[in-house]
């Protein structure tokens, strides 16, 4: 049963991630054609600002999600976590009300003041379903947080159909599609946990101290989270701001191609934390070679779609068809960083080492800070700049892995080695070759991966028959 468990949250998870990269991708495509230029870059704004309402918990959510990652639902306290939800939702009307006043106050421009007043009730929409997704995953209710999530996608990707069939052209109409959908969600969300939401307040002194506890335990994942966006944040700054937004956008587009596998992956972390908080210590060696492989094997393979893709994105956006190049550099970037979120990370915050993530990331920013002050300003080197994204990330993710094998007493280095020659192998027939014999190259030298990793990836097909022969199984027995 725990591993149908285990199936059918990764699916609905994967489901829901992919749905949200699809639906993001689609709109980069369609909607910059539709909208004006204004009306689009304010759209851009909100989201911008959006992307980041995230972090308005300042690690409440990631206390909770850490301290009690592995529990069952049903053992939780409800008026533990009653309190907290409460007093986390009232802190995001203060600060929703906040900045709502400042924007009053101090922004003279009627659309920005839209933009930072729709900002402010995002908050207080997302923050208090943040919490109880973290209450989701952190208790192996995986398929339950996909459902809603995938669900906002859902509403919102449908009401910027229908507004734009309808000819609305303007961004606050798109925003509020992104309101709503969030809205909805909350008060679907709030009646699923509605043991915990609806409770007689109770404690709120004690409340305040596990408050700061919480906040105390998750300020160092949040921080750590926000060094991980940065590292892509400070050479994307950097790009528009040394050269152009023209230019800005033309990398952008070629990253958000190379997003949508990361995506799907992040999906995956979600499942395994609970199970990892699930099994015995002494049992993660094992786990943490197998879940490799499971990963590693078929990302590696997924870098051969890359010269396909690029010659279809090409074809379908040819004013962007130089700029694609820039994908050869970038879809490494998507092994390491797939690596770091499924296994570094989630293996480290399994162990509570959520100080090593913070110090790792952070590390990384810093490096990155100094690289591209040399390489964008210094040497004026767009190539480069963009090339040592996929190279500080492998950096950091393979540092991290360190710090995992040191203590989990496993070794992975020539597993190690062999990716990254996997990795110049692609850069080099991508970005220098750059035609059919791109695919022909790599292939060739992920067929001898495959051989060298041929019995791992024996036993990795016998385990997937297992367990699909299982599923069939208990489908077979409940149809009866």
């Amino acid at each position: 049963m725990a591993k149908n468990s285990f199936f059918k949250n990764l699916s609905y998870s994967v489901l829901a991630n992919g749905t949200n990269a699809l639906v993001a991708l689609i709109l980069a495509l369609f909607v910059p054609k539709i909208l004006g230029a204004d009306e689009y870059s304010y759209w851009q704004l909100y989201l911008f600002y959006a992307s980041y309402v995230g972090f308005f918990h300042f690690g409440w959510a990631d206390g909770i999600y850490l301290r009690f990652g592995g529990e069952k639902y049903s053992d939780l306290d409800k008026n533990y976590f009653n309190t907290q939800f409460w007093m986390l939702t009232f802190l995001e009307i203060i600060l929703a009300v906040g900045i709502a006043a400042v924007t009053i106050l101090f922004v003279d421009d009627a659309n920005k003041s839209a933009v930072f007043i729709a900002v402010g009730a995002c908050c207080l929409l997302q923050i208090p379903r943040t919490f109880l997704q973290y209450v989701l995953q952190a208790t192996d209710k995986v398929a339950n947080y996909a459902k809603n999530f995938l669900l906002e996608k859902i509403i919102y990707a449908g009401l910027v159909i229908v507004l734009l069939a309808a000819g609305r052209r303007d961004f606050q109409s798109l925003v509020g599609a992104d309101l709503i959908s969030r809205g909805i969600t909350l008060v679907l969300l709030v009646y699923q946990c509605r043991d915990i939401v609806f409770r007689k307040l109770t404690k709120l002194s004690s409340g305040l101290y596990e408050a700061w506890i919480n906040l105390s335990i998750g300020i160092k994942l949040m921080v750590a989270n926000i060094a991980g966006n940065l590292l892509l944040g400070v050479v994307r700054w950097a790009i528009q701001n040394h050269w152009s937004v023209e230019t800005f956008g033309r990398v952008t587009l070629s990253i958000t191609a190379s997003n949508l596998l990361m995506t799907l992956i992040s999906a995956v972390s979600i499942v395994i934390y609970p199970m990892l908080k699930n099994i015995s210590v002494d049992k993660y060696p094992g786990v943490y070679e197998k879940m490799r492989n499971m990963l590693m094997i078929p990302v590696l393979g997924m870098l051969i779609i890359y010269y396909p893709a690029k010659e279809l994105l090409s074809w379908w956006l040819p004013q962007y068809a130089d700029s694609l190049r820039y994908m050869a550099l970038l879809f490494p970037m998507c092994v390491f960083e797939s690596k770091m979120t499924m296994l570094v990370s989630t293996y480290l915050k399994a162990m509570r080492k959520e100080r090593a993530i913070m110090l790792i990331n952070w590390g990384a920013v810093g490096i990155t800070v100094i690289t591209t002050g040399i390489l964008v300003y210094g040497m004026d080197n767009l190539i480069l700049a963009i090339a040592s994204l996929s190279l500080l990330i492998g950096i950091r993710c393979t540092i991290g892995e360190g710090v995992i094998v040191k203590h989990i007493k496993v070794s992975i280095w020539r597993d190690a080695i062999a990716e990254w020659i996997l990795v110049i192998i692609f850069v080099y027939s991508g970005w220098v070759i750059n035609s059919v014999w791109t695919t022909i190259i790599y292939l060739a030298a992920y067929v001898c991966y495959l051989i060298w990793k041929r019995e791992a990836l024996r036993q990795l097909i016998a385990q997937c028959r297992t367990v699909w022969g299982k599923k069939r199984n208990v489908e077979g027995s409940s149809k009866d």
